[in-house]
Protein backbone atom coordinates (compact mmCIF):
# COMPACT_ATOMS: atom_id res chain seq x y z
CA UNK A 1 0.00 0.00 0.00
CA UNK A 2 1.34 3.41 -1.00
CA UNK A 3 2.06 5.87 1.81
CA UNK A 4 -0.43 8.77 1.86
CA UNK A 5 1.40 12.04 1.26
CA UNK A 6 0.79 15.10 3.41
CA UNK A 7 -0.88 18.10 1.84
CA UNK A 8 -0.30 21.70 2.90
CA UNK A 9 -3.66 21.61 4.69
CA UNK A 10 -2.46 18.52 6.62
CA UNK A 11 0.62 20.45 7.74
CA UNK A 12 -1.54 23.40 8.82
CA UNK A 13 -3.77 20.98 10.75
CA UNK A 14 -0.68 19.51 12.46
CA UNK A 15 0.44 23.01 13.48
CA UNK A 16 -3.02 23.89 14.80
CA UNK A 17 -3.27 20.66 16.82
CA UNK A 18 0.27 21.02 18.20
CA UNK A 19 -0.25 24.64 19.26
CA UNK A 20 -3.77 24.27 20.67
CA UNK A 21 -3.38 21.41 23.12
CA UNK A 22 -3.73 23.54 26.26
CA UNK A 23 -7.01 24.99 27.46
CA UNK A 24 -7.47 28.60 26.35
CA UNK A 25 -4.97 28.38 23.49
CA UNK A 26 -7.41 29.68 20.89
CA UNK A 27 -8.06 32.82 22.92
CA UNK A 28 -4.33 33.32 23.54
CA UNK A 29 -3.61 33.10 19.79
CA UNK A 30 -6.38 35.62 19.07
CA UNK A 31 -4.89 38.04 21.60
CA UNK A 32 -1.39 37.51 20.20
CA UNK A 33 -2.70 38.27 16.70
CA UNK A 34 -4.39 41.42 17.98
CA UNK A 35 -1.21 42.68 19.65
CA UNK A 36 1.40 41.36 17.22
CA UNK A 37 4.55 39.58 18.39
CA UNK A 38 8.25 40.06 17.81
CA UNK A 39 10.20 36.92 16.85
CA UNK A 40 11.36 36.58 20.44
CA UNK A 41 7.79 36.84 21.75
CA UNK A 42 6.57 34.34 19.16
CA UNK A 43 9.32 31.93 20.21
CA UNK A 44 8.12 32.23 23.83
CA UNK A 45 4.50 31.67 22.79
CA UNK A 46 5.36 28.60 20.70
CA UNK A 47 7.51 27.16 23.50
CA UNK A 48 4.60 27.55 25.92
CA UNK A 49 1.95 26.10 23.60
CA UNK A 50 4.08 23.17 22.38
CA UNK A 51 5.11 22.23 25.90
CA UNK A 52 7.96 19.82 26.47
CA UNK A 53 6.50 17.22 24.12
CA UNK A 54 3.15 15.83 23.07
CA UNK A 55 1.17 14.24 20.35
CA UNK A 56 -2.00 12.55 19.25
CA UNK A 57 -2.94 9.79 16.88
CA UNK A 58 -5.72 7.39 16.13
CA UNK A 59 -7.28 5.28 13.48
CA UNK A 60 -7.86 7.19 10.23
CA UNK A 61 -6.69 10.56 11.62
CA UNK A 62 -3.52 12.53 11.15
CA UNK A 63 -0.82 11.42 13.60
CA UNK A 64 0.98 14.41 15.15
CA UNK A 65 3.98 14.68 17.50
CA UNK A 66 5.59 17.90 18.67
CA UNK A 67 8.09 19.42 21.05
CA UNK A 68 9.33 22.82 22.04
CA UNK A 69 12.99 21.97 21.42
CA UNK A 70 13.53 23.35 17.91
CA UNK A 71 9.77 23.95 17.50
CA UNK A 72 9.54 20.58 15.76
CA UNK A 73 6.30 19.08 14.53
CA UNK A 74 5.98 15.65 12.94
CA UNK A 75 2.89 14.52 11.06
CA UNK A 76 1.93 11.41 9.14
CA UNK A 77 -1.12 9.47 8.05
CA UNK A 78 0.67 6.46 9.51
CA UNK A 79 2.31 6.55 12.94
CA UNK A 80 4.94 9.23 13.56
CA UNK A 81 8.41 8.52 14.88
CA UNK A 82 10.23 11.59 16.14
CA UNK A 83 13.47 9.61 16.36
CA UNK A 84 13.67 8.46 12.76
CA UNK A 85 11.29 10.70 10.75
CA UNK A 86 12.08 14.23 9.63
CA UNK A 87 9.76 16.86 11.10
CA UNK A 88 7.33 18.52 8.69
CA UNK A 89 7.98 21.81 10.50
CA UNK A 90 10.84 23.08 12.62
CA UNK A 91 12.48 26.29 13.71
CA UNK A 92 11.83 29.32 11.50
CA UNK A 93 9.41 27.36 9.27
CA UNK A 94 7.20 26.70 12.30
CA UNK A 95 7.36 30.38 13.23
CA UNK A 96 6.54 31.54 9.70
CA UNK A 97 3.56 29.21 9.39
CA UNK A 98 2.30 30.19 12.86
CA UNK A 99 2.41 33.86 11.81
CA UNK A 100 0.45 33.03 8.65
CA UNK A 101 -2.12 30.68 10.23
CA UNK A 102 -2.84 32.85 13.26
CA UNK A 103 -2.44 36.21 11.48
CA UNK A 104 0.33 37.46 13.77
CA UNK A 105 2.23 40.48 12.51
CA UNK A 106 5.70 41.44 13.74
CA UNK A 107 5.44 45.00 15.10
CA UNK A 108 9.16 45.54 14.42
CA UNK A 109 8.79 44.73 10.71
CA UNK A 110 9.08 48.12 9.04
CA UNK A 111 7.42 46.84 5.86
CA UNK A 112 4.35 45.76 7.84
CA UNK A 113 4.25 49.08 9.69
CA UNK A 114 3.49 50.76 6.35
CA UNK A 115 0.06 49.10 6.20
Amino acid sequence: MEKRQLSQSDIVEALRRATNSYQGAEERWQERARQGLTDEQLEEALAYELGTAGGSSGRDILSVEYGRSGFKIWASWESTNSYSDRPVLEGKRTMMLAREVYGIADPTDMQMAMF
